[in-house]
């Protein structure tokens, strides 16, 4: 194992789409289990659905989304009570094929800004 990857959050609002139907909640944690990797969901990560369908409808741009997704973390008080820990040898999952666009770097982002230990590393 290359990248030691020991737990997969998954942050995803919608974790049940058959679009990519290994990656849905019904396989998904088998598969990672067969290679001795947790999966966890974590909705409180995700962008709210208002959000999500305000970009993906092209009623907010990029920036906008990012603004509005870094002010919904704060909101969701999502630093209260981490355990940073349970971060190490982890990946974020979510729809998007590259960091570029995604909430996943941005959570990444905004974690590492709070807790200057983390290395991010993009898979």
């Amino acid at each position: 194992m290359t990248n030691q990857v020991k737990q997969l959050i998954d942050i995803r609002l919608n974790n049940s789409s058959q679009l990519a139907g290994f990656t849905n909640i019904k396989h998904l944690p088998y598969f990672l289990f067969l290679h001795n990797i947790k999966y966890t969901y974590a909705p409180q990560y995700a962008p709210s659905k208002e959000l999500l369908n305000g970009y993906q409808d092209k009623l907010i741009n990029w920036a906008e989304y990012e603004k509005i997704y870094l002010n919904l973390l704060q909101k969701r008080n999502i630093l209260e009570n981490l355990d940073i820990l349970s971060f190490n040898n982890s990946v974020l999952l979510c729809s998007e094929a590259t960091a570029e666009k995604c909430h996943r770097r941005l959570l990444a982002e905004y974690l590492a800004k709070h807790f200057p230990d983390i290395n991010i590393k993009h898979l």
